[in-house]
């Protein structure tokens, strides 16, 4: 079961989502620092409030603190754009990956059927030469060579038509 757990663990899904967990917590205290250190008091100096995270509304004995959900909100909108703008790139990237792929099997289509009409007229060539009627043949009984549509020996008068036999 030890075994099997350290597989499942060390296979690259896994370590793939860790590595991805970790670099996300890394990212959001650098956008939560961003939008606390930087993006906020420049949305201060507009509004004349210089913490927005003590923002808060009293009704009675509860305090409702709006100004540290919309810091949050400012965080969340950072973290969502870089998010989506990583993704339609990889998107780009994974779609002239595939584009490419494609192209590289319809050259490799285009290139199988080059190679199958040449190595068949090749063939063609090969068989029109092999089959072409011969000009000449041995006469079975003097052994003298003759022309191939011969029908009688020139040399030893012998009929060389071969008689069917009787048809019906």
């Amino acid at each position: 079961m030890l075994k099997e757990f350290k597989e499942f663990a060390t296979k690259g899904n896994i370590m793939d989502m860790a590595i991805g967990v970790i670099i996300g917590g890394a990212f959001q205290k650098i956008v939560t620092s961003l939008v606390n250190d930087i993006i906020m008091p420049a949305i201060a100096i507009f509004t004349g409030k210089m913490d927005f995270s003590n923002l808060v509304f009293t009704i009675g004995d509860s305090s409702i603190k709006y100004g540290s959900f919309i810091t949050t909100i400012v965080d969340f909108l950072i973290i969502a754009f870089s998010i989506f703008i990583a993704i339609k790139s990889f998107n780009k990237l994974n779609d002239k990956t595939k584009e490419n792929l494609e192209k590289m099997a319809e050259n490799n289509k285009h290139f199988r059927k080059a190679k199958k009409k040449l190595s068949k007229l090749n063939a063609e060539d090969h068989t029109s030469k092999d089959t072409q009627e011969p000009t000449t043949k041995v006469c079975p009984f003097c052994f003298s060579e003759i022309n191939y549509r011969a029908t009688k020996c020139p040399h030893c008068t012998s009929s060389l038509v071969v008689k069917s036999k009787n048809k019906k």
